[in-house]
């Protein structure tokens, strides 16, 4: 196994461009795992821990640029007042070891659905950089992921950062799993809701094929907030039938289809009353 280690990105590029086989590693956190565990065994391996610039961040015009290899712990340390969504999945990821090294962009990479990062980012409305020696684009993140484990990446591309908005009203993950910490999601749930705007983004993790938006769920809730009315108690209600609609689970180790439907609806009942009541206190 060849172990190449660009020390620019330009390199890191077209290393990429000539070794499609090679597989990026920055914290190591699934690649590891999958060597350790000889799931797989690439021809090389792409160490971009050299790479400067990788584990910046900034702002620009009300959005956040995270590079590709800023970690969890910086996500919570550096980003939690910009982004809380995210860096409340952050703090239910693994160990505080596997947080210091992991990175939002490697999780991104695998294209699991159960994947801690997908929800907040989706329910920000979040972009991914996709980088190769030819060009830079950026893809929107609900286009990112096609199934399990598969992606929008092109051979020759690595992810250079995800671009996000920086949070203008209230953001809540929430997480069902066998325990309380350092585990995979039965289901995972986000909520991003500007009550000033009337935006709200909802998205589901661990309960489809891909992260899911919960589209129909989005637009009730929309419409909640152009009526102006209060929240009722049957409005949060809907809001979480529409959300458990919107998954689409299977039956595995983990958990049932019908647990899934189940506790998504409770976790979108639950973020809607909590961000709600969060909302009227800063209003007034």
């Amino acid at each position: 196994m060849d172990f190449l280690q660009p020390t620019t990105w330009r390199d890191a590029l077209n290393i990429r461009a000539e070794r499609p086989d090679a597989v990026p590693v920055a914290g190591g956190t699934d690649v590891m795992v999958d060597l350790n565990f000889d799931r797989r065994r690439p021809a090389a391996l792409l160490d971009l821990t050299r790479v400067p610039g990788l584990a910046d961040w900034e702002a620009d015009d009300g959005w956040l640029r995270i590079g590709a290899g800023i970690t969890y712990t910086r996500v919570i340390d550096e980003l939690g007042g910009r982004l809380p969504g995210l860096a409340q999945a952050a703090r239910t990821v693994g160990s505080p070891q596997i947080r210091n090294r992991g990175t939002v962009a490697g999780n991104l990479g695998t294209a699991s659905p159960a994947g801690d990062a997908f929800p907040p980012l989706l329910a920000a409305g979040a972009e991914v950089v996709l980088a190769s020696s030819r060009r830079e684009r950026r893809l929107p993140l609900a286009e990112f992921c096609l199934g399990p484990k598969r992606s929008a990446l092109r051979p020759d591309e690595l992810i250079a950062a995800v671009r996000a908005p920086a949070a203008a009203g209230r953001q809540l993950f929430a997480k069902v799993g066998t325990r309380n910490a350092m585990v995979i999601a039965v289901v995972s749930f986000a909520l991003d809701l500007d009550v000033e705007q009337r935006r709200v983004g909802a998205a589901i993790g661990s309960a489809g094929p891909t992260p899911l938006r919960a589209a129909a769920a989005e637009r009730f809730l929309e419409g909640v907030l152009a009526d102006g009315s209060r929240l009722s108690a049957s409005a949060v209600r809907r809001f979480g039938e529409l959300v458990a609609e919107a998954a689409s689970p299977i039956d595995d180790v983990r958990g049932t289809a019908e647990y899934r439907r189940h506790a998504l609806a409770v976790l979108a009942r639950r973020t809607l009353s909590w961000a709600w009541a969060d909302a009227r206190v800063r209003r007034r």
